[in-house]
């Protein structure tokens, strides 16, 4: 007896690949990275970096003449305080040294880390004794960069202040040699 090899059922038909789920999970993690790439170059082309100098070389230049402006600050011994009133928005404090540090106008610079349309420029001018109070509506929690120089721009004092964490900042010419 003869049996015939093709005799039998015919075969089933298969399903097309994009019925399986194998592809569509395979194809995944491709699919991911290329939204990830997309999303990436949009945030990189959309967002301007400030905290990037364009001319980075004369920046450099600029920080050696301020370090000579530092040095005259240590050499007058100037101190300052600095203690900001929610409450009453304002900002008060003194500068003390030698010679007349203190006499003429003052230009405090509260500058933000990281955004700098939030920094904040004032104008003091302190009494006899050093003292003095400037209007300060709203002071953002955060470290603020602070610098206080004469209105010649001959001298500076600067100091980290972390607000709120710290109420009030003591700044001391520090000798730079």
């Amino acid at each position: 007896m003869c049996t015939n090899i093709r005799s039998g059922t015919a075969p089933t038909s298969a399903r097309p690949w994009y019925m399986h789920r194998w592809p569509w999970l395979i194809m995944l993690g491709p699919a991911i990275v290329v939204v990830a790439g997309i999303h990436t170059t949009w945030v990189a082309f959309t967002q301007q970096d400030a905290l990037v100098v364009d001319d980075y070389y004369k920046e450099g230049k600029v920080i050696n003449q301020d370090l000579t402006r530092d040095r005259i600050a240590a050499d007058m011994r100037l101190q300052a305080g600095l203690r900001y009133d929610p409450a009453a928005g304002m900002l008060s404090g003194t500068v003390n040294g030698l010679g007349d540090a203190a006499t003429g106008k003052l230009t405090i610079k509260l500058v933000h880390s990281t955004q700098p349309e939030k920094d904040i420029h004032l104008q003091a001018s302190p009494d006899r004794d050093g003292a003095f109070q400037v209007a300060l509506p709203m002071l953002d929690m955060a470290r603020w960069q602070v610098l206080i120089e004469s209105e010649r721009r001959d001298w500076r004092l600067h100091q980290v202040w972390d607000y709120p964490k710290q109420r009030s900042v003591s700044i001391t010419a520090d000798a730079i040699r």
